[in-house]
């Protein structure tokens, strides 16, 4: 259970959290703290972010926030998103996301932010943000899916398989969940072979030329994410989460 750092040319940074990785706000937190460990040693070419379990990320752990009093693990919860995705995005070699099963919620602002999506062929993604009372990691999903499905799957929290994915272009293959870290490996061993200060200076040089600042756009929804924890509906809706309602 929690962050393990495998190092290497090609660096893995595999979480456990079980029963379906929701991770509490410390594991995010970890996570993040793994992501620059492994971006900040000088021989790591690419980072292969994968997850333990059936599921790769359900997000974060409600359940963790509706027995924790006030408001401070929601707060922990999502300082530590922000800075797990922000370690993603601005980790200095690729990222390469090996997704399994669920990806759902927080799950989506990791595999957004990666570099290269791998996937196996039991993979979905979705943003059940709305139906828990909050918001958050639509500027991740935009990066995967069409404006307009992006909109859709918000509101309605619906799922999108990896074959979707695959055909908007945005995962990279789909693969039997068996053979799914090895086919991740493979691209990363690809882009490692390649002159490892070209590949540096690519991956700052394509985030340099991003549209959007995924930090900020992050934290702007994160905004509206406090302000329904104010009015008392963000509560409300993780406590029917925590009931089964």
């Amino acid at each position: 259970m929690g962050v393990h750092l495998h190092s290497g040319t090609v660096t893995e940074v595999v979480f456990d959290f079980p029963p379906v990785n929701a991770l509490p706000a410390a594991g995010w937190t970890e996570l993040a703290e793994a992501l620059a460990t492994a971006g900040a040693e000088p021989d790591t070419r690419v980072v292969v972010l994968a997850a333990e379990g059936r599921g790769f990320c359900a997000g974060v752990d409600i359940k963790e926030m509706q027995r924790s009093p006030g408001h401070e693990a929601l707060l922990a919860a999502n300082r530590g998103c922000a800075a797990a995705f922000a370690a993603v995005y601005e980790c200095p070699v690729p990222v390469i996301a090996a997704v399994q099963g669920f990806c759902l919620g927080g799950g989506v602002g990791l595999v957004g932010n990666a570099d290269l999506i791998v996937a196996a062929d039991d993979a979905v993604i979705g943003l059940p943000e709305v139906d828990r009372g909050a918001l958050g990691a639509a500027t991740h999903l935009s990066r995967l899916v069409p404006p307009q499905l992006m909109r859709t799957m918000v509101y309605t929290c619906r799922t999108v398989s990896a074959h979707d994915l695959h055909r908007y272009g945005t995962v990279l293959s789909v693969v039997p969940a068996a053979e799914l870290r090895k086919a991740a490996r493979e691209v990363a061993e690809e882009i490692a072979a390649k002159d490892p200060v070209v590949i540096r200076r690519a991956k700052e040089a394509l985030n340099g030329i991003d549209p959007v600042d995924v930090k900020r756009s992050y934290r702007f929804e994160q905004g509206f994410t406090f302000e329904l924890n104010l009015s008392g509906a963000g509560d409300r809706a993780r406590q029917r989460f925590v009931e089964g309602r």
